[in-house]
């Protein structure tokens, strides 16, 4: 079967990966007041941070437009394609799920939308795992299957450089803002089984932050194996450089890779953002 590869932004695929796989993408929003840019469309990594830098109102981000979904499912369908696979963000966080399946059927082409319940580097490995499948020969069904498997088995933990940007989206109070400046509070948030971001910790500093993202890694590992982990950041690739040097001391026997998170979680989370993601074994 001719499969086609469908999935958003919050994956932050190279351009490599992209064009070698025909990977068809879908950009996620980030609106400066009037202003709605894609982004890795309109804007490049380093002009958002710039921009949100720069900007008087603070940015929201929405997901594709419906009509941008319905119009991709008819060039595929127009192009030849037998079905498609669209691998998007958590449900929870963005409607890009939902709509993709309503675009689906308005186009008439035959969809499996997989809500992977997560972001950034647990979606690229789902693509990957499910393009190496494809090239096997195995059925769209037993693809699906394997790629949801992998979506429990996948998490997500990083520490947002402070709560500002937080607040400013309203994810958290003023008051708590403030008393996390004056404190110096970390939050230590990570994505639960239904793909919602909760607070897990709140701790003093960020030495003891990290301390509690890898406890958490080390309870991933304890259930099952971790053969590599991607620090993710946010426009701080100097701070997870000097983490990573730490993490393969600590970790010999796990890979680990740096990867940038999307700009739209650059928005709510704020620049300087940092974390942890992997698939178990």
């Amino acid at each position: 079967m001719k499969i086609a590869w469908i999935t958003d932004t919050a994956a932050f695929l190279t351009a490599q990966f992209i064009e070698e796989h025909h990977i068809n993408v879908l950009p996620l929003n980030v609106v400066f007041e009037n202003e709605a840019l894609r982004e890795t469309v309109d804007m490049t990594e380093q002009q958002f941070y710039e921009k949100l830098r720069e900007a008087k109102k603070h940015p929201k981000t929405s997901q594709p437009s419906f009509g941008e979904h319905v119009a991709l499912y008819e060039r595929l369908k127009a192009e030849g394609y037998d079905c498609a696979i669209a691998i998007h963000t958590s449900a929870k966080q963005s409607g890009t799920f939902a709509s993709a399946t309503m675009a689906a059927e308005q186009a008439g082409f035959k969809t499996y939308p997989i809500n992977a319940k997560i972001g950034s580097y647990p979606m690229q490995r789902m693509l990957e795992y499910g393009i190496e499948l494809a090239e096997k020969q195995h059925t769209p069904e037993a693809i699906v299957a394997a790629i949801e498997d992998m979506v429990t088995r996948s998490e997500l933990v990083f520490i947002p450089a402070s709560l500002e940007n937080l607040h400013k989206s309203g994810r958290v109070s003023g008051t708590a803002m403030f008393l996390s400046n004056l404190l110096n509070v970390k939050l230590v948030i990570a994505y639960d089984d239904e793909g919602v971001c909760n607070v897990i910790h709140k701790v003093r500093a960020t030495k003891r932050a990290k301390k509690a993202v890898t406890e958490k890694l080390d309870a991933a590992i304890a259930k099952s194996a971790v053969k590599e982990v991607a620090i993710i950041h946010c426009n701080n690739d100097e701070e997870v450089t000097k983490w990573q040097a730490e993490l393969e001391a600590s970790y010999p026997a796990i890979h680990f890779v740096k990867t940038p998170l999307s700009a739209a979680v650059g928005v709510h989370a704020g620049e300087g953002t940092i974390g942890l993601t992997w698939v178990r074994e």
